[in-house]
């Protein structure tokens, strides 16, 4: 059953000024495996855009405004088959088992100037209200 559905989009070369003025950014935004990925990549500000918008989107479908969880607690892996998937651990782990969220689904996209995530938290809802109701 879906539980929650997030969207966002993040305008990529405003989030690309702001990774070259806060030097830190990227750290604290991002995991170490996640800036490995992008790594080869001559620009990554619109991997890391879609990223972030990813962040945003599971924000979205727990409900939870920014600050509910640190952005480490999500993170954007790749499954076997290459696909785009969600490491969710920590904090917004816990808020998604409180609300009986056990898969996330994530597409991600992007153009010359606009990256978007796309997320759908499942499962099986926790309290007495019904998805709809």
């Amino acid at each position: 059953m879906i539980i929650g559905i997030g969207i966002d989009a993040v305008e990529i070369e405003r989030f690309r000024q702001s990774l070259e003025r806060t030097a830190s950014l990227k750290d604290r935004l991002f995991t170490a495996d996640e800036l490995s990925y992008v790594q080869p990549q001559v620009d990554p500000s619109a991997s890391l855009a879609a990223r972030f918008a990813a962040r945003e989107a599971v924000m979205k479908a727990l409900g939870v405004g920014l600050g509910a969880f640190d952005f480490h607690d999500v993170s954007v892996c790749r499954a076997s088959s290459g696909q785009p998937d969600l490491l969710v651990v920590g904090r917004a782990q816990q808020l998604a088992t409180d609300q009986g969220i056990t898969h996330w689904h994530l597409s991600l996209t992007h153009t010359e100037s606009i990256a978007m995530a796309y997320v759908i938290a499942s499962g099986t809802p926790t309290n007495s209200v019904s998805a709809g109701e």
